[in-house]
């Protein structure tokens, strides 16, 4: 597994496993898959229901809880609701802490909400925080009112958004750029461009994985998903090949910087 350091030296998966859209009564089942097929990095949302699933599953799988990097994202406004809401996802996810929490989507009250995440980052309940679906204007006007720099900002990436904008400014200011649906929620067409099938072929591998691959090697982190356990390793086996050099040029040539739903408009290249 490949990892990146975030800016407070936590070690952080270049892939994980996404749990979007996983049924509440599905999640400890497919977790446990991905954990025993060898993801360390779960990402779940208190807006998923089903933190509590993630729980069940890294409770099930006899892994120490310092081998797994568990994500969470509070779909809460302000101080107050934050802080509660926060220990509420700890209740339900069984452990005393999260690797991890994000702000799940801005709602203009996000220094206070931010707030609560430095707080419990500062008690230990957070080994670290960060943002998502943020752009770079909500960014900066959190690290400009904030004591600590978030450590990443998770947003829509995949082919057809590259996200190179936002993922320059976010380097400049060492936060980590994690990948939501990487390889395009499965909408018909999204993976048979025909770049990605030849060059799938050169390195015999599936279309899913060059796009993953490609992303790593971008220094992007990815959290696909997948319910068959087949893919489900698949997604997992990334690093025994490389992209040369001409074939990320290729890959970087599909970017038509297109949302899958056309939302959020805020994330929109033009409009930051």
């Amino acid at each position: 597994m490949n990892t990146v350091h975030l800016n407070n030296d936590v070690v952080m998966p270049m892939v994980g496993y996404g749990t979007y859209q996983v049924a509440p009564d599905q999640t400890r089942d497919n977790v446990l898959q991905a954990l025993r097929t060898g993801y360390r990095l779960i990402d779940t949302a208190q807006y998923y229901g089903n933190e509590d699933g993630v729980g069940a599953a890294l409770q099930e799988s006899g892994l120490a809880r310092e081998q797994v990097f568990v994500t969470t994202k509070v779909q809460t406004s302000g101080y107050a609701e934050t802080k509660r809401g926060l220990d509420e996802s700890l209740r339900r996810f069984n452990n005393d802490y999260f690797d991890l929490v994000l702000i799940h989507w801005p709602t203009g009250n996000d220094l206070e909400t931010y707030r609560a995440l430095e707080e419990a980052y500062q008690d230990g309940k957070v080994r670290s925080i960060g943002l998502s679906n943020f752009n770079a204007a909500q960014v900066q006007q959190i690290i400009d009112n904030s004591t600590v720099v978030p450590m990443v900002d998770q947003i829509e990436t995949h082919l057809r958004w590259q996200q190179k904008r936002m993922h320059a400014f976010l380097a400049s200011r060492g936060i980590v750029h994690e990948s939501y649906a990487p390889l395009g929620e499965g909408q018909p067409g999204f993976m048979d461009a025909p770049e990605l099938l030849k060059i799938a072929d050169k390195y015999h591998r599936t279309p899913a994985q060059v796009v993953l691959r490609f992303l790593n090697q971008e220094q992007v982190v990815v959290i696909p998903k997948s319910l068959n356990p087949k893919h489900m390793a698949e997604n997992l086996d990334l690093f025994d090949f490389e992209l040369d050099s001409g074939d990320l040029r290729v890959l970087e040539g599909l970017d038509v910087k297109q949302a899958l739903d056309g939302w959020p408009e805020s994330m929109q290249e033009d409009n930051y």
